[in-house]
Parts: structure tokens; sequence; C-alpha cells
């Protein structure tokens, strides 16, 4: 089998997620991000193919496409038209033996999932607030005692489900919130002891050598009510709500040596723990010393509006080298890999094959 070549550049594939639910207004916003990465990856000297995702069948999409001279610049976060399916996209990626940028399927997937997520970080002993999972109002345990909690669906991202009513002070208060998640979002609740604190949103990059980048505080001091004290879904995206207005963002974080050293060792082993690859967000609170681990986003937006690319920007890095880093990491990962595929002398997998059907049921 001949070797990959390493001194020649691959092509880069960017691929995205188009869904026709999508407002006029959020497909132009989309369509001008991506336009925004394609031009910051073409000035990096690689040629590139912009590839939309309108359905769930990417293999036909990328079937004409060689692995060992194309490489993925992944920021589909979404098979149309099915939910949670970030990791389904990645699975599809792999099955078809192209190297992308960011985390794999079973990070993914397992960002996804608060419980799973909780329990590694417990089991690793990386401070993250007081937890329990609740699947009906009724199990409210007697010897739940951190108040004030907050109450949010236990399998979302993007703060979906984070409203100031999330922030909870009583039993009743508690239960009658559990109960709104549960019939909202038909899935488990998931409640924690809220910090309230300091909040850092974290970025981090690299694999062998990881780094942190500048910290982002979200300062919530407009805000005097402990419900209006935390990052919404609306903070997020709804540009007319007080809480997208009044949150600052503060870039790089003031903290003490002590406290920048304490910060950066516990975003880093949170990351590991989660098997994080290429880059990643972690949210963070601090509260009497120590730094708690509140949601770990392997996906993070990286479009020119972020937190990431605002702290690389004070890092150093303009819009299109934080792009280029993030290729790069991808591409060093390319050149390393052997096509295990034509190594064993097999082949690509077909279309309507077991383990192409078996990636829509990816759980």
């Amino acid at each position: 089998m001949p070797k990959r070549k390493s001194g020649k550049r691959p092509h880069v594939l960017l691929i995205h997620n188009v869904d026709k639910t999508w407002t006029p207004s959020e497909k132009r916003n989309a369509t001008r991000e991506i336009k925004t990465i394609e031009s910051a990856i073409r000035s990096r000297k690689y040629k590139v193919v912009n590839i939309a995702v309108r359905n769930t069948d990417i293999y036909s999409l990328l079937s004409k496409y060689d692995p060992e001279t194309h490489i993925i610049f992944n920021c589909c976060e979404s098979l149309p038209g099915i939910s949670h399916s970030e990791a389904r996209v990645t699975a599809i990626l792999e099955s078809l033996h192209f190297s992308y940028t960011g985390s794999d399927s079973k990070t993914l997937d397992l960002c996804w999932d608060k419980k799973r997520t909780k329990i590694l970080l417990d089991r690793n002993k990386v401070s993250t607030p007081k937890w329990r999972i609740y699947e009906s109002p009724q199990l409210i345990f007697d010897d739940w005692s951190y108040y004030p909690s907050i109450a949010k669906p236990a399998k979302e991202h993007c703060s979906l489900g984070v409203t100031t009513e999330a922030v909870v002070l009583t039993k009743k208060e508690l239960r009658k919130r559990i109960s709104f998640v549960l019939n909202n979002f038909s899935q488990p609740a998931l409640v924690e002891d809220f910090i309230d604190g300091r909040e850092f949103h974290i970025t981090l990059w690299g694999n062998d050598s990881v780094k942190m980048l500048p910290p982002a505080e979200m300062d919530f001091s407009a805000f005097e009510n402990i419900h209006d004290r935390l990052c919404t879904y609306d903070s997020k995206f709804d540009p007319d709500s007080i809480h997208y207005k009044k949150i600052k963002l503060k870039l790089p974080a003031e903290l003490s040596k002590k406290e920048y050293s304490s910060l950066r060792s516990t975003a880093k082993k949170a990351y590991n723990v989660l098997g994080c690859r290429d880059y990643a967000r972690i949210d963070i609170r601090l509260r009497n010393g120590v730094f708690y681990v509140l949601d770990i986003n392997a996906n993070p937006d990286i479009s020119r509006e972020t937190s990431m690319a605002a702290a690389a920007e004070v890092a150093g890095y303009s819009y299109n080298a934080m792009i280029g880093n993030i290729l790069s990491l991808a591409i060093k990962r390319h050149r390393t890999l052997k096509s295990s595929v034509k190594k064993k002398g097999g082949t690509r997998v077909k279309k309507g094959s077991y383990y192409e059907c078996d990636l829509l049921n990816f759980e």
C-alpha cells in the first residue's frame, strides 16, 4: 500500500448542516458564518469544497471523495431533522475513514449526556456541583438539601431549558421545575447545587499539548436577583432579552496567579477526562476558592462572534489563524493515520449496509 505523502496538503471538505425548519434569518446567518470559515481556510492556502448537509444521507455527499487525499473541517452540528445527532455525524465520518476536526463520536455522545458526564467527573475527582437525576417530580429525596438549586434538562446543550425559573429556592419550587422539564423536554431533569459565583467560559485546544486560551468571564454584576445570575438560553440567542444585553464579557478575566493556575488545572483535567480533541469550551464557576465544572462543550460554536474567537484574539491569534490552528491539529492526525481499510484489504462502507443503517440508531 502506498504511504500517504506527508508533504502534500490534503484538500478540505467543509461540511455544515442546513435545516429546512430554520427561518430565513437563521439560514442567512449560518451561510455567512460558513463563508467566513471557508475564507479563513482558503487564507491558509488550502483548496476547499463547501458541502451543505441538507438531509441524512451524508454518505452520498462524501462517497466521491478519497479520505486519503481529503480532510473534513466539521461544522455539521446535526443531521437535518434528527435532534441530538452531532455524534451520529462523526460516527459516519469515522465509518468512511475520514480524518476530521474536533472530538470523536464517543466524546460528542458522552457530552450530550450530563448524567454520564457527571459520573465521569466525580470518578476522576474533578470538582463539579452536587447533583442528582430525577425522572419524576415525586422522587424528591429527603436528603437533597442544596439550595438554591438549578434544574435543567439532562440531555441538552446551549442552555436549552435554562431560564430564570430554573433557579429554585425551595423543595416546592424544585418539584414544580422538575415537572416542567419532564413535560416540556421528555427527558430526565438534572438538579444541581447552584453555584452562585463567578462564571468562566474556558477554551482549550490541542492534543498532545493542551493549552488554555485567556479565560472569559461572564459578568453578572448588573443583576441583584439570584435568579438572573446565570447564562440563559435567551442570553445566547435573543438580542432583545435583558440577559443578552446586560451580561458583559470580561476578557481576559481578572484572576490571581493561584486562581489562574487552579482554573487551568481544573479545565485541562476535565478536557482530558472527557476525551476532548482539538478544541472544546468548558463552563466553570468559582465559589469559596473552588472551581466547579458546569458543562463541557466538545463541539462549541467557532464563529467569529464567539468567546472562543475573542479569547484567541486576546492570545494573539487572528480569526484566520485560529481556524488554521484547528485545521492543523486534524491534519497532523491525518498524516499519521494509516488507512486500516486498505491495509486489511477491505472495502469502504457501502450505502445500505448494516453498518450504515446501524449509525442511524447511534446512541
